[in-house]
């Protein structure tokens, strides 16, 4: 209790002293040890919201906590019935996503998709950083899906909860092999993702994006180093997703810019030179996301802004909560994505008005659809008929 202790005497406002210590004490019987997390996003590892028991480890005189291993990356391979998933959301621009993975090393402490873990009886916090799943069968079973004669084509988005290009990635080469059958199929493809490793593929996405099959936006949170080890540890730095965006943009290959997300206090301040950064390096497109706290991240964020900004914690909270009309999230579809608010409302016209100095355009032109060639079978009984 000395961190709530000690910041019961910092200069916070009376209001939101109970927020924090409330934040604290709900955190304090869960908080895992540094040399076990070690390179990791979230400093919890609480029970999922579906789980009837809630476990908490703690120190019984007996010394055990010293003798648990570090959280180590585990794979584990996932069956799924199907390849593509399909949505009806009317705040997205794609209605079908593929997900090559389940979980996502990279341990942003911001990540929506934390509590998606929850499903499988696993923790959102470092649990979904650390016990991972592979789906080696979807490359096989998109190939399927795509030859049914019901097919229709529109762009699959992928990297949209997870993303594919993941340190795991380097062993599994699951996207590598998705994009090899919509490579084959002539299908357009829109990928986002903050890892450097997507340039491995661009002899594929060039041969795509002649056809003007494929696009890619690479997420660019900061351009701080340290903001970036630590809020996204094992994620590319900053400075290697500018040079994945020249090395794609070089190779013909329409190129975005993803401020996302946007989290006040913390790095709106570098909407600009964010955006400035990735038009140098070659991105004609650019988005934003205001920062988004569903359900368990909500938290996991809130710890971890108390352990590595405790004296931002106030500013940053107020913020956000001005922009999700006094709560940590509001889920409502076409405020998602923006907020609500004067605060929100600052950021947009920000965005606007760098966007339209650098002539970037925010949204950019449709991918083809019209030269889809659909697979011979991909393994579905054919009818004798």
């Amino acid at each position: 209790m000395n961190e709530l202790h000690q910041l019961r005497q910092d200069a916070f406002a009376p209001a939101h002293t109970a927020d924090i210590a409330d934040a604290l004490v709900q955190s304090s019987g869960l908080r895992v040890e540094i040399d076990r997390r070690r390179g990791r996003g979230a400093g919890l590892n609480p029970s999922g919201r579906f789980e009837e028991e809630r476990r908490e480890a703690f120190d019984d005189g007996w010394q055990t906590l010293e003798e648990l291993e570090p959280f180590k990356t585990e794979v584990q391979v996932e069956k799924p019935r199907t390849a593509i998933t399909r949505n009806e959301s009317p705040d997205l621009s794609f209605d079908r996503s593929i997900n090559p993975y389940r979980g996502c090393e990279h341990g942003c402490i911001y990540c929506f998709a934390r509590p998606t873990h929850s499903f499988m009886g696993l923790s959102p916090g470092l649990d979904f950083e650390s016990k991972l799943f592979a789906k080696p069968d979807v490359p096989k079973l998109l190939e399927r899906e795509l030859s049914r004669p019901d097919y229709k084509v529109r762009a699959i988005a992928i990297g949209t909860n997870t993303d594919p290009y993941q340190p795991i990635e380097r062993e599994w080469r699951i996207m590598r092999q998705i994009l090899e059958v919509l490579q084959k199929a002539n299908h357009p493809v829109a990928i986002v993702t903050k890892s450097a490793l997507i340039t491995r593929d661009i002899d594929i996405l060039a041969d795509m994006a002649s056809k003007g099959l494929a696009k890619v936006g690479i997420s660019v949170t900061t351009l701080d180093r340290k903001l970036a080890r630590t809020m996204e540890p094992r994620a590319s730095t900053p400075p290697k997703r500018l040079t994945a965006i020249k090395a794609l943009t070089d190779a013909g290959i329409p190129t975005a810019v993803m401020v996302a997300p946007v989290i006040p206090a913390l790095n709106d301040h570098e909407i600009e030179r964010i955006l400035d950064a990735g038009h140098a390096a070659g991105a004609t497109e650019a988005s934003y996301v205001l920062l988004r706290l569903p359900l368990e991240v909500s938290p996991l964020f809130r710890d971890w802004l108390l352990q590595n900004y405790p004296d931002r914690y106030r500013h940053v909270m107020s913020l956000v909560r001005s922009m999700r009309g006094g709560k940590d999230y509001d889920a409502e579809w076409g405020k998602r994505m923006r907020g609500a608010g004067p605060y929100a409302w600052q950021i947009g016209r920000r965005f606007e008005m760098a966007t339209k100095r650098l002539g970037m355009v925010r949204r950019g032109l449709p991918l083809r659809d019209d030269i889809f060639l659909r697979p011979d079978g991909g393994g579905i009984q054919l009818s004798l008929l």
